[in-house]
């Protein structure tokens, strides 16, 4: 008996992305620093980490396009309101200020 069913096969979403990773990336790195620049061509975002009266060390640099900025910002405040509709508000604390080193000790 010959099939019937003419249906395609459904393609796959092109917004899925399917991420390969290696074990010592996924391990990921904490960061409780960040710093964005931009020029007119990339954003240059600086995650680093901050202990006090040391300097802020760098350990990783992302490079991007500007669509991606935009993009990626987009994605963090969807995530972020998913999670506080979830789990509750983030409280926010104020930022702190670059350590001057004549400051204190």
């Amino acid at each position: 008996m010959p099939d019937d069913d003419h249906t395609p096969p459904a393609r796959p979403d092109p917004r899925q992305v399917k991420l390969e990773i290696d074990a010592d990336t996924a391990k990921g790195r904490f960061a409780n620093a960040a710093v964005v620049t931009h020029t007119d061509d990339a954003f240059f975002l600086d995650f680093a980490l901050a202990y006090p009266r040391q300097p802020v060390r760098v350990l990783s640099r992302v490079i991007t396009s500007p669509q991606h900025a935009k993009a990626l910002l987009r994605t963090l405040a969807d995530n972020v309101a998913r999670y506080e509709q979830r789990v509750g508000p983030i409280p926010e604390r104020p930022l702190p200020t670059p350590h001057d080193p004549d400051a204190s000790n």
